[in-house]
């Protein structure tokens, strides 16, 4: 069994086949999905998520704002966040959150200002948060040192791709690794190891789709069920039998988003 940790199926790169989208996912394995709404927090983009997950008993959902539109976050928006996390129990966690400094679709000190606030918030809710970082791993360190320190419950650095130093920093925070299809990259070797490094019990996998799809399948849309292939490398990097390895990271996912039975 495998689980994909991220993936944005909710958004309209799936409108057309959804429903074969998520019957590839179960052919493949994949018991569980882990949905995650962005988009501008006023708009219909949460609600699409959250609808996404009504439908379809094995999908959770995450809900939170995007670096990139860290511009549109205001006392309304977090208002909103949290009564449709707390409405819907299939909600686990806030997130995507963090700081993104290489597009900077959104001021830099808007970004910071904003991961800090979702950041208080995601406390006062007792969850745990997903976090993007891009370019910015000291800022993103000393923001989670700083706001984040005393909370209950920690979460996960989604689709790694930073340094080994930003994994042992997270790591030593209580947070886990996701890794996506750029581990399978032919230029990714830091990553993979990185993927090495990790401790087996803080690791998870994912697509991140519609995005990175994995090889062999680079350069197509990304889906759930490419997951698997995600696994397969970092199985064989760590020395695992791909059916131990994924029953490794499905234990993980259950533990960092508190689903155990």
């Amino acid at each position: 069994m495998f689980i994909d940790s991220h993936a944005h199926i909710d958004g309209p790169e799936f409108d057309d086949d959804r429903e074969q989208v998520i019957e590839r996912a179960q052919a493949a394995g994949i018991t569980t999905i882990l949905n995650v709404g962005t988009g501008d927090p006023h708009s219909h983009a949460f609600e699409r998520a959250v609808a996404v997950a009504n439908e379809y008993e094995f999908v959770l959902t995450a809900l939170g704002t995007h670096p990139h539109d860290a511009r549109l976050y205001d006392t309304s928006a977090e208002e909103k966040t949290k009564r449709l996390l707390t409405e819907n129990v299939r909600m686990v966690a806030w997130g995507e959150i963090g700081l993104d400094f290489h597009y900077d679709n959104s001021p830099r000190e808007v970004q910071q200002e904003v991961f800090a606030r979702q950041l208080v918030a995601a406390q006062e809710l007792n969850l745990p948060v997903i976090i993007h970082t891009r370019e910015a791993e000291p800022e993103t360190i000393r923001i989670l040192k700083h706001d984040y320190s005393t909370a209950q419950r920690r979460g996960v650095f989604h689709c790694f791709s930073g340094s080994l130093k930003l994994a042992k920093e997270a790591i030593d925070l209580g947070f886990y690794i996701s890794l996506s299809g750029i581990v399978t990259f032919k230029k990714a070797e830091e990553l993979r190891e990185v993927a090495k490094y990790v401790p087996l019990d803080r690791i998870l996998v994912e697509t991140d789709c519609p995005f990175l799809a994995p090889i062999p399948f680079r350069g197509k849309r990304n889906e759930p069920a490419y997951v698997v292939e995600v696994a397969s490398c970092v199985s064989q990097l760590r020395n695992m039998d791909l059916e131990t390895f994924g029953r490794l990271t499905s234990e993980n996912f259950s533990a960092c988003f508190n689903l155990e039975a």
